[in-house]
């Protein structure tokens, strides 16, 4: 039986209220692919195994994962809206049934990787499960964010579970941990779980967001925390163990660059520890760099 700890009646209460949802489930949304790189984005790209039970079933830069186990299957991230029609196929490309998936998780609740949630928790009965800051978010779809206010709105969507720091979802002999790494949203979540590859086991860490695009580091009235979040994020990143890097944009791994290699010596290209530290690394050289050109323009003249 799937399971998530410390789910309780008061965390269910921080939920939006549903005459709330429903309100926000009316209002007229940003479509997706109104702009030629969301449409880049969204196209479509073959499925695949990645290692163990973990499969790519997203498009080419914005990620979709399907966990496989013998009792239904855990989705990470839905992409756009317009993504999940490709899900869709990609999963039963695969030989997996759509209905057999009984939980989905989210990286962070942006138009690009939680759009498409709504329809797939309507399409395959599964319960979603999120972080509480981010339940918030994905209940008002998107309206009101910290960073982009209401530029980029999707589908609303009700959390069945709330997650927090550390919590565990289990599902058919699998376990993947919520790890929260906020400031890309206040809820944004990291995953990790460890795999099998022919006698050897592995760690896979999906990174679920570490990037400032455009956002005000200084002073932020919206998320006035946003800083201290953001260290918090890459102390966690730096901790933790990783073999297999994956992220909520392929790009961030090199996914497409690594589906041209060849494995060498029966050595899967996604195994990449370095890959993974390099970027944790550089994305908090970028982060500080951002910082330190927003304190130096806000100082008096």
């Amino acid at each position: 039986m799937a399971r998530a700890v410390r789910n309780t009646s008061s965390d269910r209460a921080l939920l939006i209220p549903t005459i709330l949802v429903v309100v926000l489930a009316s209002a007229v949304h940003v479509c997706a692919q109104a702009d030629p790189e969301s449409r880049s984005w969204n196209r479509p790209i073959k499925p695949f195994r990645i290692i163990g039970n973990v499969y790519y079933v997203g498009a080419t830069e914005v990620s979709s994962y399907l966990i496989a186990t013998p009792k239904g299957h855990i989705l990470l991230d839905s992409g756009f809206e317009e993504t999940v029609p490709q899900i869709q196929r990609n999963i039963a490309e695969l030989g997996f049934q759509l209905s057999d998936i009984k939980i989905l998780i989210n990286s962070h609740a942006h138009y690009d990787h939680a759009g498409g949630l709504a329809a797939l928790k309507k399409l395959s009965g599964a319960k979603l499960m999120a972080t509480e800051a981010d339940a918030r978010l994905l209940a008002r779809g998107g309206k009101d964010d910290p960073n982009f206010g209401d530029r980029f709105l999707f589908p609303s969507v009700s959390v069945d579970t709330i997650l927090r720091d550390g919590d565990k979802v289990e599902l058919g002999g699998v376990t993947i941990i919520a790890h929260v790494t906020p400031g890309h949203t206040p809820g944004c979540t990291t995953w990790a779980m460890k795999v099998t590859e022919g006698s050897k086991q592995y760690d896979v860490v999906f990174v679920g967001g570490v990037t400032a695009p455009g956002y005000k580091l200084v002073e932020n009235a919206a998320y006035p925390t946003i800083v201290e979040d953001y260290e918090h994020t890459f102390h966690v990143l730096k901790a933790l163990p990783c073999d297999v890097f994956l992220a909520a944009h392929p790009s961030a791994y090199s996914m497409l660059q690594k589906l041209k290699i060849s494995p060498n010596n029966g050595r899967n290209p996604f195994i990449d520890p370095d890959g993974y530290r390099r970027y944790v690394a550089d994305s908090e050289r970028k982060f500080r760099d951002q910082l330190q050109g927003q304190l130096t323009s806000s100082k008096p003249k």
